[in-house]
């Protein structure tokens, strides 16, 4: 929130000023012809001029006609609708009619961005307005016009609010706390993931409770119903802990093919986050790579209450290269640097099946010692170009080249389950709940 207070005056003529003195000429004008009308024209020309001076002095003689706040926070979620708010307050003793016109940072590229109102007597009206930032960094609003006219309506004011707020884009943290609440809640559902049937029993034990109607007989505490006087009692088991979950983004050429605005890249900055933030909740450790041509950036795998923001801050910054990425530098290192066996979510993108066969080996040298999810992209547009029908022979062939994409992408799927790798192939837009979904199938299978 920030509240200005120097101003700028300058002066302005309206519309009905420009129309009065086009009448007024007019009138001098046919004078020529008709003597009668000079003197209704000199009138007309000093009542203008006196109602003129009297609109000036109203909206003049208040230094602090109007007041402007913009409350807008100091961090924005990428990918999300984020609010900004005008609190425009009118200090004059009748009422008013504004235009406002708030400079917004340079990156959303609205130049026509305008909102009117009518305000009465010290009477505070907040107007209220969405940006939807597609890529990180930090964005800067510059100064907060309006332009007040009385009932007159012959000047114009505007007072220009002299300041500047600057507000980081970060990853998408609005979608983060909503995967929050229900993981909390252990009501994933809610959020588009599934649940998964666990598979015998997990080998981590929390409590010994009475036994209800559906609980495993197999899991029954004898001992403890003895000492219970016959009351069943069963062991209760949860999800293992302390897994380690390494998220790795490819930050290569690959990364930087845009979809609805937002790049590859983004999408999966934005489900790494969310991912970790799940991760810790289910009281596993998360960590993070970032790698292109080199390694880019290594969090070790941590489950600390300060892990979050450290991941926030390395994600921030990230930023696509337009090299091929090096994936066998991204083997060495985690080789090197991640010795217990954890779950690798690789984040990239293949286009086709030579594109994936040059990686294979690397990738398949991870697997021996980790539990890898390859997660890429689903190319929606090759997709609805397969479901428009072909109207002639050049929409015939652009649905075949299509359809060919498409089945590579299914050959890609089938390539890498059958060296015992797990894939997701998603489009963009649901790359969070597919991830977060098969993370905990996967730690519900006991897999990791």
């Amino acid at each position: 929130m920030n509240l200005y207070k120097r101003y700028i005056l300058p002066l302005f003529f309206g519309r009905r000023f420009y129309w009065s003195f086009v009448a007024v000429i007019l009138l001098f004008i046919l004078s020529y012809n008709w003597p009668a009308l000079y003197p209704v024209a000199k009138i007309c020309l000093w009542f203008v001029i006196a109602i003129t001076v009297i609109d000036y002095a109203l909206l003049f003689l208040r230094r602090e006609g109007v007041l402007i706040q913009r409350i807008v926070s100091d961090r924005f979620s990428n990918g999300d609708t984020n609010i900004v708010k005008l609190l425009v307050t009118n200090k004059y003793h009748f009422r008013i009619s504004i235009k406002v016109i708030d400079e917004i940072p340079v990156q959303f590229q609205r130049r026509d961005f305008s909102v009117d109102a009518v305000l009465d007597s010290d009477e505070s009206k907040n107007i209220t307005y969405d940006l939807r930032p597609v890529e990180r960094g930090e964005y800067i609003f510059n100064d907060t016009n309006v332009f007040v006219k009385s009932p007159l309506q012959l000047v114009v004011r505007r007072i220009k609010s002299e300041g500047e707020q600057m507000v980081k884009v970060l990853p998408s943290y609005l979608a983060l706390r909503q995967f929050e609440l229900v993981a909390y809640s252990n009501n994933l559902a809610e959020a588009g993931s599934r649940k998964v049937r666990k598979i015998g029993h997990s080998l981590e034990f929390e409590q010994i409770k009475e036994y209800v109607t559906g609980d495993d007989l197999r899991s029954i505490n004898w001992k403890a119903t003895a000492r219970k006087g016959g009351q069943l009692m069963v062991n209760k088991y949860t999800d293992e802990r302390s897994q380690q979950i390494y998220c790795i983004i490819d930050k290569g050429r690959v990364m930087k093919m845009p979809f609805e605005g937002m790049s590859l890249l983004d999408y999966a900055i934005n489900a790494t986050l969310i991912l970790s933030r799940v991760a810790l909740i289910k009281q596993d450790r998360a960590g993070l790579v970032t790698f292109a041509e080199n390694i880019g950036h290594f969090l070790p795998a941590n489950r600390k209450a300060s892990q979050m923001g450290h991941i926030l801050e390395t994600l921030y910054n990230q930023q696509t290269k337009f090299l091929e990425s090096d994936y066998e530098k991204l083997y060495a290192h985690i080789r090197t640097r991640i010795s217990q066996r954890s779950l690798i979510v690789l984040f990239t993108n293949f286009e086709s099946l030579s594109g994936l066969q040059r990686q294979l080996p690397y990738i398949r040298s991870i697997a021996r010692s980790h539990l890898v999810l390859v997660v890429f992209f689903e190319n929606t547009e090759l997709r609805q170009l397969t479901e428009d029908p072909a109207m002639d022979t050049e929409s015939l062939y652009t649905k075949t080249i299509a359809e060919k994409f498409m089945y590579e992408k299914r050959l890609i799927v089938k390539e890498l389950q059958q060296h015992g790798i797990f894939t997701i192939l998603t489009a963009p837009q649901n790359l969070t709940v597919n991830t977060v979904n098969k993370y905990l199938e996967l730690k519900a299978r006991q897999a990791i």
